[in-house]
């Protein structure tokens, strides 16, 4: 198994390169410019489009629901585990990204707000209502309209490795073994009660989370996109406002940190303070996990949240572009952040042993210390358990769609997918942290490069109908 997981290691490396990093950074900056800061600029508007809903708008959701269903599929374990794992543990020596790793987050998002609103927009502009009132949209349908059918290759590839990213990737496997984790750190944290299962042994506590895993998945991810945002509306909400909330009680009952921790973190940002090997080397491996981790929590230019937001209901591509953007400034500019500071607080990224998500409940026990580690061992286990199930949800609607696409409608193959997701949700507690976050970052990489070739190529009209729509709107405004 370690054979196999050191090969994962090298594909990943050569995937997550910095010619893709790169590549994603200078999508992102490009689009800030012929934007002109409108991530900055008409953020308040963002935000104030996320709770009111066009009235007339088509599509099958409201703007709030599918934002709520691209939530869902972005705020999970990334936000909790995978801060953590791209912080590493720097007592360690080897590479990881080092408190630094959140400066190149806030980096990617603050770049990733104008992907994703391109995204947005272009989900909008360029989807199709088929004779049943189905809405079919995403950077498949973008590619396809917006480019050319002579592109439609280009979509197919997108499509099947955005299929892949759900069954292997960010959907299933990174998920539920976040969530089995957290399960077990808090039932049986030392193994006390387990079972063999294929000459393995295992907690009892990951067998019964799988089982209960993967029967509330089904019955959600039967009633299609109404019922994943009925239920995303729901729970997102009510868990990103309970994990916020207990960051926050963290940091002001410890505010005293906060100075140091905001130092330290942009030492390690610029190699003041090396986590491996020189001053460049550190910066390459910080930027590297950065970012990497940066983009998988909030998803910008991997072309994921267009497919929720093509749903929504409205007709203006450059509202539903502004709604979407606000997903990257929740999830990433707001949730990794506190997560990433809790962490350097209370300087769990230093304890040498820990891993995944027991990163961050070192940081909330000794954070939360008022507390008994229990209750705040707790606390963190809710909000990842629920966090995780929502994006299990979001994402095995974005795979369903990609292979729609992918196979021409053919219901058979989408069940068949359906079915082959929930096995997988089953099966993910028992693979290791360290291979479960690798594939799902190689196909988070080759999801990301036909999405981010049609953001480019496209990224004239969106500069362009954007800014008619600005002019149109001040001069009503007189």
């Amino acid at each position: 198994m370690s054979d196999f997981t050191d090969f994962l290691v090298k594909v990943d490396d050569l995937v997550w390169g910095i010619p893709l990093i790169v590549l994603i950074l200078a999508a992102g900056i490009y689009l800030t410019f012929r934007l002109r800061l409108l991530q900055i600029v008409h953020l308040p508007k963002a935000l104030k489009y996320m709770f009111k809903n066009e009235e007339d708008g088509h599509g099958e959701v409201s703007s709030f629901g599918a934002l709520c269903t691209a939530l869902s599929a972005t705020i999970g374990t990334g936000n909790i585990v995978g801060v953590a794992t791209a912080i590493g543990c720097t007592a360690l020596g080897t590479a990881v990204g080092g408190p630094g790793a959140l400066f190149w987050m806030w980096v990617a998002a603050f770049f990733g707000m104008a992907t994703k609103y391109a995204e947005g927009f272009l989900a909008v502009r360029y989807r199709t209502i088929d004779e049943e009132g189905h809405v079919l949209g995403g950077p498949f349908y973008y590619i396809e309209n917006g480019m050319g059918h002579k592109w439609k290759w280009l979509a197919k590839v997108f499509s099947f490795f955005g299929a892949c990213v759900g069954l292997f990737g960010i959907g299933t496997f990174t998920q539920v073994n976040g969530i089995a984790s957290a399960v077990q750190s808090f039932f049986d944290p030392n193994k006390e009660d387990t079972v063999s299962i294929l000459g393995n042994d295992y907690s009892i506590a990951i067998v019964i989370t799988a089982f209960a895993l993967a029967i509330c998945v089904g019955l959600v991810v039967i009633g299609g996109i109404k019922r994943i945002a009925s239920v995303s509306q729901v729970i997102v909400p009510f868990m990103a406002i309970l994990y916020i909330v207990a960051v926050l009680v963290l940091i002001v009952t410890n505010i005293e940190k906060l100075p140091g921790a905001l130092a330290t973190i942009v030492e390690y940002a610029f190699g003041v303070k090396a986590v491996a090997g020189g001053v460049l080397s550190s910066i390459a491996i910080s930027m590297q996990k950065g970012i990497a981790r940066g983009i998988f929590s909030n998803e910008a230019g991997l072309g994921s949240a267009p497919i929720a937001a093509a749903a929504a209901k409205t007709k203006e591509p450059v509202r539903q572009g502004l709604v979407t953007m606000t997903g990257t400034f929740i999830d990433t500019i707001i949730v990794c952040t506190l997560t990433g500071l809790s962490i350097v607080m209370m300087d769990s990224y230093k304890v040498v042993g820990l891993e995944g998500v027991q990163v961050t409940t070192h940081a909330f026990q000794n954070g939360l210390s008022f507390l008994p580690a229990e209750v705040s061992s707790f606390i963190l286990m809710v909000c990842l358990v629920f966090f995780a199930f929502t994006t299990i949800l979001g994402w095995d609607y974005y795979g369903e769609r990609c292979l729609e696409y992918l196979s021409n409608k053919s219901k058979v193959a989408v069940n068949v997918y359906r079915w082959l997701y929930i096995l997988a949700v089953f099966i993910g507690p028992y693979m290791t942290v360290k291979a479960v976050w690798t594939i799902a970052d190689i196909f988070n990489g080759l999801m990301a490069i036909p999405n981010i070739i049609a953001l480019f190529t496209l990224s004239g009209v969106v500069a362009k109908e954007t800014k008619e729509h600005f002019e149109k709107k001040k001069q009503e405004n007189k």
